[in-house]
């Protein structure tokens, strides 16, 4: 794959099955394993403002422009991304296997990947171009996504530079060594406080 259709993929997830009364750990951290391994954004089939805002928040430190819209329609959503042209994906633990999709997922441009909680609607199943087993037991829907980004990733999405991040973590051996980007955070402060001063007016 060329440089130039690397920098045109597209990834959002569709996390569905969100109970803002149990769910908020597990879906924040499918929020945050996309973002950290290349998606563009998530879209979220609840209602759950807090969750969003959260995720977004840390998105704004460690820097990117990862989004999440709030209370989608699933079935909608599917259908406006399959008619401009994108294909969608449904991981759980039935489906053809991961490795069997993974050179068909690597061609595309458009991808949308679902991943569900307990109980995912039979309707997802027939609107899905791909319904794919990360593997064929019960797990975690933050590890079938983490895997199979990583598996259709064209490079090392474990060492991404996000642009316009406050908070850099630089490897090392031992301890934690993090850099604040103390200007670039209250550029970000003054931009957010007159947002909301115009919002008042």
């Amino acid at each position: 794959m060329t440089e130039d259709n690397e920098m045109k993929k597209e990834i959002v997830v569709l996390r569905l099955g969100h109970r803002p009364e149990r769910d908020k750990r597990i879906t924040t951290h499918v929020g945050l394993t996309a973002r950290a391994l290349g998606a563009n954004g998530m879209l979220l089939a609840s209602d759950d403002q807090k969750i969003a805002s959260n995720i977004e928040e840390m998105a704004s430190r460690f820097g990117g422009d990862f989004f999440v819209k709030n209370n989608v329609s699933m079935t909608k959503e599917i259908r406006k991304w399959k008619e401009a042209g994108g294909k969608v994906c449904h991981l759980s633990m039935y489906g053809i296997n991961l490795p069997d999709a993974v050179p068909e997922l690597k061609r595309q441009n458009k991808l949308m990947l679902i991943v569900g909680a307990e109980k995912v609607p039979g309707e997802v199943y027939e609107l899905a171009d791909w319904n794919v087993a990360v593997g064929n037991q019960p797990h975690s829907e933050v590890a079938a996504l983490a895997i199979a980004m990583d598996r259709i990733a064209e490079k090392d999405s474990l060492t991404t530079v996000f642009d316009n991040a406050e908070l850099t973590v630089v490897p090392t051996a031992k301890g934690k060594n993090v850099i604040h980007d103390n200007e670039l955070k209250e550029k970000k402060e003054k931009k957010q406080k007159k947002k909301s001063e115009e919002k008042k007016d």
